[in-house]
């Protein structure tokens, strides 16, 4: 069984293409109202990427009949206990499941406490609680973030977060508080006939405060570290691996060189750039940026799937760069002002191309104020 995020176009595409890998039926969890609904998804956000094309021409005209025999729909949601099933399809699901894959994120950086903690903790302890009743269960992997560690620097150790463990030296988290601390926040808010905007803004600022009481530097980062506690708490002797990637972008290979899942965190840098809406960065041109192509960490999971089956042990894995073949955002730099040369971006499809000055990087805020005077004075 797999659940929607990010990843799931990518892992599910790999686990068909590979003979041998899928003999039975993949199910998806998917948030939908019902199932029509969760299947239309599958067809619109799954199986109709372009990535599915190395299946098309595989099956041919017998293409819609090969995906509908193996992808099975589940309309459900990772923050409701039982994920909203009803016992019927628990019971069958129980019976048939031997391998959950959970990629389902909240993966916005400032989210909303609640909207974040939903998913990123109460989905992981949902899915643990569910994990534990699969009679057949082989393995449950987990997709985390590298980013756990928060601003740490050096080696990184691929070890557990234990629960209630913090990066803040003194204090000690209990989940349970942060969980009461959210209800009575929503319900201070709602007894205030507090805006819509208005909610979401404190509940912004919350998850903020939160994360840097504790040492993480965003509500993403730290959320994902309690739904790793949530897991480690609850597994029990269940087979668990952990894969934290660093920031996933295109595919380097399979199926399709390039391929990316909209537009995320380093991609808008580079889109900005290539619209010259951002002509220059604040950044130290010297740091690394820890990037990972998403079919590497597919890879990963796949390749943990195989090595992991069957074990009562908790695995983590970094899938990560820095170390072995670090990229700073000079090499960023350079390789986008390349990139646009040679394939020159344009605002319509018959609009002349766009052209580039290469992007600047400053690592001070000072150098770049220096920047803003002089095109300021040039207009």
């Amino acid at each position: 069984m797999l659940q929607t995020g990010s990843q799931l176009p990518c892992v599910v595409q790999k686990i068909l293409v590979v003979d041998g890998w899928c003999t039975g039926v993949l199910f998806l969890l998917v948030r939908a109202t019902d199932v029509d609904s969760a299947k239309h998804r599958i067809w619109t956000e799954v199986a109709g990427r372009q990535i599915f094309q190395v299946l098309k021409d595989k099956h041919g005209e017998g293409f819609e009949d090969f995906i509908e025999a193996k992808l099975c729909p589940l309309a459900g949601d990772v923050m409701y206990e039982n994920f909203g099933l009803d016992k019927t399809k628990l019971e069958e699901l129980y019976k048939n499941i031997d391998i959950i894959v959970n990629t389902a994120a909240t993966t916005n950086f400032y989210e909303r406490y609640d909207v974040a903690f939903d998913t990123n903790v109460l989905g992981a302890k949902h899915i643990a609680e569910f994990a534990n009743k699969c009679t057949g269960l082989k393995m449950l992997l987990h997709v985390s973030t590298a980013f756990l560690a928060g601003e740490q620097e050096g080696l990184i150790l691929e070890k557990a977060f234990l629960k209630g463990e913090t990066l803040r030296e003194g204090t000690h988290l209990y989940i349970e508080s942060e969980l009461n601390i959210i209800k009575d926040t929503r319900t201070e808010l709602r007894a205030n006939y507090s805006s819509e905007k208005a909610e979401r803004k404190t509940m912004k600022e919350l998850g903020l405060e939160r994360a840097r009481q504790f040492g993480w530097p965003n509500t993403y980062t730290f959320t994902k570290a309690m739904g790793e506690m949530m897991l480690g708490h609850l597994r029990g002797d269940l087979p668990v691996v952990i894969i934290r990637p660093s920031i996933i972008t295109s595919l380097l290979k399979e199926p399709l060189p390039g391929w990316i899942e909209g537009i995320k965190t380093i991609d808008s840098v580079i889109l900005g750039y290539a619209k010259q809406a951002l002509k220059f960065f604040l950044v130290d041109p010297d740091t690394i940026m820890d990037v990972i192509p998403g079919d590497m960490v597919v890879n990963t999971m796949m390749v943990a799937m195989v090595a992991h089956s069957g074990e009562q042990a908790q695995t983590i894995y970094h899938v990560t760069s820095s170390l072995r073949n670090p990229a700073s955002y000079a090499l960023l730099q350079e390789s986008a002002h390349r990139y646009f040369i040679d394939n020159p971006p344009r605002a319509g499809n018959n609009s002349e191309p766009i052209r580039l000055n290469k992007m600047r990087l400053f690592s001070t805020v000072a150098g770049s104020r220096g920047t803003c005077s002089s095109s300021t004075s040039s207009l």
